[in-house]
């Protein structure tokens, strides 16, 4: 269930999250970018009251199973900061082999958009799952945890 906007059946629940970048490109093989998304996790665990039951950074993607009071908000306000910081990361890191082509995929799909500025990091929208069962839960959990092996 792909979708351009963050629809939550109910505001209230647990959801297990994709957020995956464009072009799935594969930009958590480096440590200081998923560094960069642990920090906003955080926050948004400590000042936005998200509740983080799970979660795993894959090397294009981020799975999470999580809830917030407006998860909705929480989560665009995720994708946005992580968006600005690690395309200023990637920008700035002269260590960085792929800083040209990335930058250059990340602004190519930035032209595809209105909604973007120079630069796009996150796909639109995302993978959104309501688990409103224990079984769906422990599917999830499952998955997620089998997901990097």
């Amino acid at each position: 269930m792909m979708s351009t906007k963050n629809k939550f059946s109910d505001p209230e629940g647990i959801y297990f999250i994709t957020l995956t970048v464009v072009e799935w490109a594969d930009v958590f093989t480096r440590r200081d970018y998923c560094e960069l998304i642990c920090e906003s996790i955080n926050y948004c665990q400590q000042k936005k009251e998200l509740s983080l039951y799970a979660w795993c950074i894959m090397t294009n993607h981020v799975h999470m199973i999580c809830l917030a009071p407006k998860l909705t908000d929480v989560i665009r306000d995720l994708k946005k900061y992580t968006s600005r910081f690690i395309i200023e990361s990637i920008q700035s890191n002269s260590k960085e082999s792929r800083k040209n082509w990335l930058l250059w995929m990340f602004r190519s799909a930035a032209e595809k958009s209105t909604r973007h500025g120079d630069f796009q990091f996150w796909q639109l929208g995302g993978h959104f799952v309501e688990l409103s069962t224990n079984q769906m839960i422990d599917q999830r959990l499952e998955y997620l945890h089998q997901n990097p092996v």
